[in-house]
This record gives structure tokens, sequence and C-alpha cells, in this order.
């Protein structure tokens, strides 16, 4: 008889984003005619770079010709897309991270997850409530936690709830745990942690040998010169952190898919038996294994990320949504409605009006005003009574949308 991974059935609802697709393909075939605007998911809109795309259209022509066809790749990403990272990325910042220690892959999404891979099943856990839902629902899929309560949290992790009392930024744990996944720009709730407050973290990690899980997807947001972009430039971190970063957002490759990971290669955990196992040849053999590398094009497109012309492009992209993300903060708290985030981030965290639930505004925004955001219970329990509208859509989405739910909820 076949058996199954059973810890899938611990997942008691959809994941959360193909759940608002469920709601919003029922209301849209239930509405032909209404014209619905997806503030909901992450996704961008506007077209690469042309320094990106000029460079895929060159690797394209190389794949054509003999001598410079390209099979395999290095699991690890291409040399010389990885020293361009290395360089621009963290050692500007004085990061202290090598070419050798970047990871190329096909998205952190997947990385945040396939991480696991190389970790322990005994490991304590701590995530941020709200949280993305994929730190917890990959941990459940691989039997790392037991059953859901009620709320839909789940045994055997340490929550921390962040709300605004607390800036949005989660207080240390007064336990030790293992493993801390950690989010700045925060998603959902578009908060940024300043270097004393990481430093807390790094701190924590160091003196109770934990591994701090570093999502950095939005690092390219934040405009304020004082906010961090890397966990690396905090002391201490090379010995104690993984991160996680993408071209998805920055560069608009959510659909061309490019990401990257770093494992410092001073970054050792004990096995069993005491001896310290270095993470970098654990990932690595992971990765040698499991995964054959992102596509010369792509990687191509990527390094071009780097170039004089994707820099100005790239800002040009960052500087759009920004602005997107200001309209929204403006209009809707001139609305009346208490909002968060939005300004060294691409994400408004937007407190319910009184007497909604999170699902119950989506619901009222979809059907009211054809707009389509992020329930916050979708994130956790402590997610509840807030809401998350994306930026990434086009101007003249955005500020129709705005004048849709102001219009049309009367707030």
């Amino acid at each position: 008889m076949v058996t199954i991974n059973e810890n899938y059935l611990k997942l008691k609802a959809g994941y959360l984003f193909p759940e608002i697709a469920r709601r919003v393909n029922a209301f849209a075939e239930a509405n032909p005619n209404a014209a619905i605007i997806k503030l909901g998911i992450g996704d961008v809109t506007e077209p690469l770079p042309q320094a990106c795309r000029d460079a895929m259209a060159q690797a394209i022509q190389d794949m054509g010709d003999r001598s410079s066809f390209k099979g395999y790749g290095p699991e690890q990403g291409y040399l010389w897309l990885r020293e361009k990272i290395a360089e621009h990325d963290f050692n500007a910042r004085n990061c202290g991270i090598d070419a050798s220690e970047i990871f190329v892959s096909d998205g952190s999404k997947c990385d945040c997850g396939n991480i696991l891979d190389i970790l322990g099943k005994d490991n304590t856990i701590a995530v941020t409530d709200p949280v993305y839902p994929v730190y917890v629902d990959t941990n459940v899929m691989a039997g790392h936690t037991g059953e859901a309560d009620e709320n839909g949290k789940y045994e055997g992790l340490t929550y921390l709830p962040i709300s605004a009392d607390n800036d949005f930024t989660a207080a240390i744990p007064s336990g030790k745990v293992d493993l801390i996944y950690l989010c700045f720009p925060n998603n959902p709730t578009g908060a940024v942690a300043t270097k004393a407050h990481l430093q807390t973290w790094v701190d924590y990690a160091k003196a109770n040998g934990s591994l701090i899980l570093f999502d950095a997807a939005y690092e390219a947001f934040i405009t304020d010169p004082e906010i961090p972009h890397s966990i690396y430039e905090i002391e201490g971190a090379r010995d104690c952190a993984i991160e996680f970063r993408s071209f998805s957002k920055n560069a608009g490759f959510t659909g061309t898919r490019c990401a990257l990971t770093v494992v410092p290669k001073s970054l050792t955990v004990k096995a069993s038996t005491g001896e310290d196992v270095q993470l970098w040849k654990l990932w690595n053999r992971r990765q040698c294994t499991k995964f054959n590398g992102v596509s010369y094009i792509v990687q191509r497109g990527a390094e071009a990320v780097y170039s004089a012309e994707g820099q100005a492009q790239i800002k040009a992209l960052i500087s759009f949504y920004l602005e997107n993300a200001q309209i929204i903060r403006d209009r809707l708290s001139a609305a009346g409605l208490k909002v968060y985030g939005g300004i060294n981030a691409p994400y408004v965290w937007v407190q319910t009006p009184a007497g909604l639930s999170s699902w119950d505004f989506f619901d009222k925004l979809l059907e009211s005003a054809n707009v389509v955001g992020t329930p916050g219970s979708g994130f956790g329990a402590a997610g509840e009574g807030y809401f998350r509208i994306s930026a990434f859509n086009s101007r003249e989405n955005v500020e129709e949308a705005m004048n849709r739910i102001t219009a049309n909820l009367k707030l």
C-alpha cells in the first residue's frame, strides 16, 4: 500500500494565496463584468529592466553558437554572477561575504523551505506572528511541528507576537530556541529593524547556539541610510545566520526566477556527536544533489542588474513602487484608517475598520470595490484585525483602487 507524508494533513486550510485566488475566481465567475484590481499577492507588474532584457537577449544568441553554448552550469551559480553579488550587495556594506558563500537559486521562497533539508527535526523553532506563511507551512510539511490548535497555531512552534505596540519587531524569546525566522523589511507588516535590534538577535543566537534564517527579499526598498540591508552588517552574524535574497521584487524577476542564499563558511552547528559541522558543506551537497542550477540566460539577466544602466533602472523601479505605497498610505490615512509600513517596504499594513474581521474586510473590498488585498489573519492569529495591501501594480490601478475603496466603503 502506498503511504503518504501525513504531515501535509496537518495543514488545516489551503495555502493563503491559493485561497485568495479561489475566492477571487469565484467572484469573477459570478460577476464577469467586474474590473478587479489585485493588490494582494506581491507580484510585480512593471517590465523587466532594459539592461536585463538586453543581457538575456544576448545570452539567447550565445546559446545558438557552439563556441558560446552553455549546458549544465555550476549548481552554485556562475562565478561571474556570484562575484557581482558579493561586491555590490554585501562587501559594499562591509559584510565580508565571499563569492563562494553565495548560492544562486530559482527563488528565495524555495530556499526558505529547502534549507530544512539540512536541519534536524528536533530543533525548537521561533516565528513571528503574523508571519510569512512559508516559514510555518514548510516546517509542518517536514514534520517539525505537532497539530494546529483552534487558532491555527502549531504545537512545537514558538510564536513571537508583533504589533503596533512593539513597532512590529519581536521581543527576544525568554527561553532558548534553535531556529529563528526573521524577515526585514517585514512581510506582511512592512516594518524594518534597526542595527541595534538585529544586534540583540545576533547576540542571543550566539549565546544560545541558535541559527537565524534571515529573509531579506525586500531589502532594496530600504531608503533610510540608518537601516541595515543585510544581517551581515551586524557584528557576529557570519557565525549564526543564513540570508535569503531575491531578484523578484527589485528587478521584476517574479516570473523569470532568480534568487540567492548566503551560507558563510564560518557558520557551524553541533552534530549529535558534539562535532562542529559546517553548514556550507551540507547546503552545497544538497544543491549539488537536488538542483541543476538557474539557466544561463536568466543569470546573465541577473548580472545586468549590477551594470550602471541596470542600477539606474532598478532604482527607478523601486521608486515607482514606493510612490505607489505612499499613495496607498496617504489615501487610506485620509479616509480614517490606521496604516503602517509602506515607507521602506512595498507593503502597507492596514488596521481593519471596527467590527470587521480580516476576511470580512477582504470580502467587503472585493464585493464593494472589486479590489483584492490580503487578510492579516492569513499570516497568523496576531494578524487578525489587519489587512495587507501591496504596492505592486500600475499607477493607474493603484489610484483607481484607492478611489474605489474610499468611495464605496465610506470609511
